[in-house]
């Protein structure tokens, strides 16, 4: 059995005790927390669509940890300007541990 779920914009295939690394959640570490936004199930050979999320679908997943992400390098170079910039960006992530997908 894997869902297809919505989290901050992005979508993830999980699976039961499968980790996953999205955006910032608003939960403190070691705390359950439910992720309503179901955009698919597959059980067995059955697929459920949700046009666009699964109405009884949720899934239980738990917050391991928060964490800064890689550093992203933004560079920008105009040629015989003289101008040029470099910023960096660190995404603030979450690692998720899916506990359980049930309907209900």
């Amino acid at each position: 059995m894997y869902a297809v779920i919505e989290v901050g914009g992005k979508q993830y295939k999980v699976k039961k005790d499968e980790i996953i690394e999205v955006e910032r959640q608003n939960a403190p570490e070691g705390k359950e927390i439910a992720l309503e936004k179901v955009l698919l199930l597959s059980e067995d050979k059955q697929i459920q669509i949700g046009q666009p999320y699964l109405k009884n679908v949720k899934i239980k997943a738990e917050v391991l940890k928060h964490f800064k992400g890689k550093k992203v390098i933004s560079f920008k170079y105009r040629r015989r300007k003289s101008s040029h910039w470099k910023k960096g960006h660190r995404q603030l992530l979450s690692r998720l541990k899916i506990k359980e997908i049930y309907l209900g």
